[in-house]
């Protein structure tokens, strides 16, 4: 008898249930590992807007992470969408409590279609607070920008989004994926998209395929989630990130035809067209 590992994450909820809490759950089964939740925040968004959100309180955010491990033993932790500067920093406590091993931090900062997920003060919150616990981050090449606090209109040479990167690892985290190669100069085709991958094994660009799809909602939360299975898996992180990108990948292509939505839909996170 399989005994699955257990995982988390900490992340706002996706009411069209492409993003968020919704994706990593689905990401998480697919891959074999149990998901455990702490929920950051309650959105009202479909596939083409994010309308509201209301963000929890870091206490009930905390008390969701310390009842949980209390019973379970976590084997590795992802943060989403933290809302609130006090939420990062709740969650930054937890990790410098030792609750949240192998910690994956997607800073989500904004959405693709421009709506802020993150108050005044959030930026400063994680590269102070939560960042130096991370194993790995995985910042967009915009949040990579905000973090790294450059003009995102900068980071169009594989040289500056290296050096931005570099940026990030000074502030603590162990690993550093920068999403979004495909915006380097010279590197945007119609069939690749490598992204940036910093750590103690050096500096190195991941290529992969480009799916020509719109349904690429939650890719990002996806992404996160899935090195955060992976890693529970005992891989190290430049495999877990090799994988999670194929995984990506292939949710990507076997959602390339659906209509769910008029904007960006949901990817095959359980492989039903694959």
């Amino acid at each position: 008898m399989v005994q699955p590992r257990a995982v988390m994450t900490i992340a706002g909820s996706d009411s069209g249930g492409g993003a968020g809490i919704e994706a990593d759950l689905r990401t998480f089964a697919a891959l074999g590992v149990h998901g455990t939740v702490a929920l950051t925040a309650i959105t009202a968004q479909n596939t083409f807007s994010v309308t509201a959100v209301c963000p929890l309180e870091p206490e009930m955010v905390a008390a969701q992470v310390t009842t949980v491990t209390d019973d379970i033993e976590l084997t590795a932790v992802k943060t989403g969408m933290l809302a609130r500067p006090r939420t990062v920093e709740a969650v930054a406590e937890l990790a410098a409590r030792g609750l949240l091993p192998r910690l994956v931090v997607d800073p989500v900062l904004v959405s693709s279609s421009g709506h802020a997920l993150m108050e005044d003060g959030g930026t400063d919150a994680y590269r102070r607070a939560l960042l130096p616990h991370a194993l790995l981050t995985t910042p967009n090449l915009r949040e990579a920008a905000v973090l790294g606090r450059v003009d995102v209109r900068e980071l169009s040479t594989l040289d500056a989004i290296f050096a931005v990167g570099r940026e990030i690892l000074s502030l603590g985290p162990r690993y550093v994926l920068i999403k979004g190669g495909h915006f380097l100069e010279g590197a945007v085709t119609q069939d690749r998209a490598p992204d940036v991958l910093l750590g103690p094994n050096g500096e190195m660009v991941l290529d992969g395929p480009r799916i020509d799809t719109p349904n690429d909602h939650g890719t990002g939360c996806s992404l996160a989630a899935a090195c955060v299975a992976y890693l529970a898996l005992d891989h190290d992180v430049p495999t877990a990130v090799t994988h999670a990108k194929s995984y990506v990948a292939r949710a990507l292509a076997g959602a390339a035809t659906w209509r769910i939505g008029k904007g960006h839909g949901p990817i095959d996170h359980m492989g039903w067209n694959t």
